[in-house]
């Protein structure tokens, strides 16, 4: 098992809750990871990392599968604008690499924002760390162990 996703197992594990972190084979894009797992498209958190333009740090955006971050409304609730981030600036600040980046066990606490679609079901699944896991949870429990703020930032 990898060390980033024994990180999530432990975040998990530190929040009470039993992990559930299943191997899927390589899966790119939500839509494969919706078919892997059994869910609908918009059960799928995926992890939209931002490079803040002033401060220079990650910004994390928690969206539906199905949903696409806007950049003028993801920078408004920021306080600053911004860029793309880059393999560095995400393995630096978050401990995952792009495409396994998990909402939990992050290397450094990152602002953290959830798109309010994923309350609207009982169960999302998110990466475990790598493009190959993911883990399902609550996204009521997501939002509470992320200290993600409930937001407008979709197109």
């Amino acid at each position: 098992m990898s060390k980033s996703v024994r990180r999530v197992r432990a975040a998990l594990e530190a929040a009470g809750i039993t992990p559930d972190i299943r191997e899927l084979g390589e899966t790119r894009t939500a839509e494969q990871a919706a078919a892997a797992v059994g869910c609908t498209l918009d059960q799928i958190v995926k992890s939209i990392i931002f490079r803040g333009e002033r401060s220079g740090h990650a910004q994390l955006f928690l969206t539906a599968g199905g949903n696409r971050v806007d950049a003028t409304k993801a920078a408004a609730l920021a306080g600053e604008p911004l860029g793309k981030a880059d393999a560095a600036l995400v393995r630096a600040e978050t401990g995952f690499a792009i495409g396994g980046v998990a909402p939990l066990g992050l290397v450094t606490a990152v602002p953290s924002w959830l798109d309010p679609r994923l309350l609207d079901f009982d169960l999302v699944w998110a990466a475990a760390g790598t493009p190959r896991h993911v883990f399902p949870i609550a996204p009521g429990k997501l939002r509470e162990l992320t200290g993600a703020q409930s937001a407008d930032f979709v197109e």
